[in-house]
This record gives C-alpha cells, structure tokens and sequence, in this order.
C-alpha cells in the first residue's frame, strides 16, 4: 500500500516499504493487547480502564524504538518507528474515558501518542496508510463509494490534526497518495456478485462467470457521493 502510494509522489517506495514492515515491532511484547493479533471476540481491554489502555499503546512505540536500536535497523528506520503515530489521539480509548470520568476530568494530552510528528514523506505515508486500513477494516459493505468516502475523511482527519504539518507532503501529494490508496483498497476490498442459480441441462450451476459483470449494486450511491464532496475537496478525488 505505501510503496505503491510512494512511487506515486517519487517517494522512495523501498523505504517507505521496509518502514512499513518495521512500524509495528514494538507490538510484539503485548501482541494481544492490539485489535488485530486477537483471535477471538474477547477483548482484553475490555477489564482495564481507558487510561491504561492508552499506555499500553502508547508504549509500543517506544519499545519499537529500543528494538530497533538493538537489532541495529538504521536510524532512517528508526526514526519512522517513533514518528508513525505522530502525536495522534487514541480516540477511541479518550471517549471512552470522558463518558466514565466526565469530559473535564479526562486530560486529551494523555491520550496522544508522543511523537514526534513525522519527519519524512515516507514516514508520514506509513502514518496514513495505518490510520486509514485500521479504519478501513470497520466499514460495513465496503463498496467503492464508501472507501472513497471513508478514506477522504481519514486523511482529512489526519491533516487537520496537524500530523503532516513538519513533513514535507503537499497538497498534490495528498490528492496522489489519496488516489493510490484508493485503488489499493478497492483491490482489498472488491467482491464478487453472487448470482443467483441457474439450471443447465438439469443441473444447477451459478450464475456468476468471468464474463459476467455486475450491472446493479444496491447501495446508496447518491447518497456517498454527495457526502464525499464535503469532505476534503482539496484532495482533487471528486
């Protein structure tokens, strides 16, 4: 995804590559405690208060640091491990905070990651292709309108926290690196029409061939496209 979107504003796709097997080391002393390495519906944040659940992940950062200073990765590679969250807020964990604690009782700075912002295009390419697949992986019926639509609030979200303010990507980039992971996840996320049944010679057989496309998807086209318009025009998606 981030080689991809790096070839796409003359990046360096290798870099940018290698970073992007490397960003997540620091998961690996609490894997468990990530949504993606769970193998089952529970959930072991569910028993912790929000504020630990923000120090677990805030910590993975700094123990991919260390493992990479150990394992002698680079300080190019390095550097992109402690910038790849940039000081994002863990939104999830803070919400959750505010509605047991009471939203002036629940300090936002304790639920943002440290930093620093990144510093490269290719670190900041690895900090939006992570907000935006991790996002991605909760949309329900994942059409193309509502990719496109989920990945534009994404981005903007990400830009107007200020997370890409000390790179320098600019607007062009964002519309490239936009359209790149656009086509990247349709890949992911395309899904082939069931058909329904049909009977040859007494037999029953799909209706669904490699000729045959789909000509009517039930979804709510008007409805996405209006709201992709409103969402980062700057992009140059709509």
């Amino acid at each position: 995804m981030v080689e991809a979107a790096a070839a796409s504003i003359n990046a360096n796709p290798l870099l940018a590559k290698v970073i992007g097997y490397y960003h997540d080391i620091g998961k690996i002393s609490k894997p468990l405690y990530f949504i993606e390495n769970q193998p089952g519906p529970e959930n072991r944040h569910d028993k912790l208060a929000p504020s630990m659940s923000s120090l677990i992940l805030i910590a993975h950062v700094k123990q991919g640091v260390e493992m990479a200073r150990e394992h002698k990765l680079g300080q190019t590679i390095t550097d992109a491990i402690e910038q790849h969250h940039g000081t994002g807020l863990i939104g999830f964990f803070y919400e959750k905070a505010k509605k047991i604690k009471g939203e002036n009782a629940v300090t936002i700075d304790d639920f943002r990651y440290n930093g620093p912002k990144p510093q490269t295009k290719e670190a900041a390419l690895v900090l939006l292709a992570d907000v935006v697949e991790a996002a991605s992986r909760t949309l329900e019926n994942p059409t193309p309108s509502r990719i496109r639509g989920h990945l534009q609030k994404m981005i903007n979200k990400v830009f107007l926290d200020g997370q890409l303010d000390e790179c320098n990507l600019t607007l062009k980039d964002l519309n490239e690196i936009a359209k790149s992971f656009n086509k990247t996840l349709n890949g992911i996320y395309h899904h082939r029409v069931e058909y329904p049944e049909v009977s040859v010679n007494g037999k029953m057989h799909n209706g669904d061939t490699d000729r045959q496309q789909a000509k009517d998807i039930p979804d709510k086209r008007k409805q996405d496209q209006e709201e992709d318009r409103d969402h980062l025009r700057r992009l140059g998606m709509s």
